[in-house]
């Protein structure tokens, strides 16, 4: 009987090392996994506060008068004078 207990003993001795170490291991896992999680929310807001910067400068280059400045210098374009505008009017139904 006694040596009955004792089997009993080690075997419950021996799950509670086994649960013991998967919990170990489970909050281990757990806190790489948070680790990885704040790495990547700091990774999202660096891109999303660059996504920002970018859209700024887009709307600085597009700027109306930007483009006219540019097409001015760059391309040598200017607004014609009046005697060589030309205003076309379209028929309805027909395409440009």
């Amino acid at each position: 009987m006694k040596n009955h207990m004792y089997r009993r003993l080690i075997v419950l001795l021996a799950a509670v090392m086994v649960t013991s170490l998967a919990v170990v291991k489970t909050r281990h896992e757990s806190r790489q996994l948070f680790v990885k999680l704040q790495t990547y929310q700091a990774e999202r807001d660096a891109l999303v506060i660059e996504w920002g910067k970018l859209l700024l400068e887009e709307g600085a280059w597009s700027q109306h008068r930007r483009v006219e400045v540019m097409a001015r210098n760059r391309l040598d374009m200017s607004t014609p004078d009046s005697a060589r505008i030309r205003v076309v009017r379209l028929v309805r139904g027909s395409t440009p």
